[in-house]
């Protein structure tokens, strides 16, 4: 059997639950696996203003799960309260999320392929005529205002569930550098910034000089204005990271 990931360090930044069975693919694959966390994800800051908007989850039309993290996080507390309201539509910003909630039980869901993120999302035809919807957002403590700001210009009340933090981890970017990475997988663009913080001028150039693999060309562009020689975006989700992986591998070789 051919493992295309042979030879290869691949660093996961991914939040270490987050990171495990990515990890495990690429390890099939025969990758050597990094696992290096740019973000701590963990409970709200304030559980008690969650709990009260789920007790009224059953006023909305529409729930929307901005990411993996959102839906285990705000499940969590749905199921804390009760259930899903039989009338209310659930909406996932992509694919890995989608499948996280049919995991815990959901129906039908309203979620783009291939793109995840909020502009593939708005651009479906579910969420067009929305107006007069109240819709909640379940999220991290702040992000992109893009979807909830267009939902409401299309004439629907739009409240947030912040069911999450984000944290930056106490790490040691040297130990990343001094495990030879031959590529880095970045989800986030946060987490590229707390990775470029972490480094003084040389690391940085060496780390500039480390292929990324990342699931958005929005990511892809933030670190190419940082100076990254290579940043190669990829579909979403696992699939779509390490087919990209694999991809890479193989032009690479």
């Amino acid at each position: 059997m051919t493992l295309p990931l042979v030879g290869l360090n691949i660093a996961v930044t991914r939040p270490r639950a987050q990171a495990v069975q990515l990890a495990q693919r690429i390890e099939r694959a025969g990758g050597r696996v990094i696992l290096f966390p740019l973000l701590e994800i963990g409970p709200p800051a304030d559980p008690q203003s969650l709990r009260e908007m789920v007790a009224r989850l059953h006023e909305f039309h529409l729930a929307v799960f901005i990411s993996p993290n959102a839906v285990q996080y705000g499940m969590e507390a749905i199921r804390a309260g009760g259930a899903l309201p039989a009338r209310l539509k659930i909406a996932a910003v992509g694919q890995g999320s989608a499948s996280a909630l049919r995991d815990l039980g959901a129906g039908e869901i309203i979620a783009p392929q291939g793109r995840s993120d909020s502009e593939a999302l708005l651009a479906l035809p579910e969420l067009q005529n929305v107006n007069g919807w109240n819709v909640a957002i379940f999220r991290g403590d702040g992000g992109r205002e893009l979807l909830g700001d267009t939902l409401k210009a299309r004439g629907a009340t739009v409240e947030y569930a912040a069911c999450y933090r984000r944290a930056k981890p106490q790490q040691d970017a040297g130990a990343l550098l001094a495990a030879d990475p031959h590529a880095i997988i970045v989800t986030s663009s946060e987490a590229l910034g707390y990775l470029w913080d972490m480094l003084d001028g040389a690391a940085k150039r060496r780390i500039a000089s480390v292929p990324l693999l990342v699931p958005h060309a929005r990511i892809a562009e933030a670190a190419q204005r940082l100076g990254w020689r290579e940043a190669v975006p990829t579909e979403g989700g696992d699939d779509g990271l390490l087919s990209g992986l694999v991809a890479w591998a193989e032009q690479r070789t």
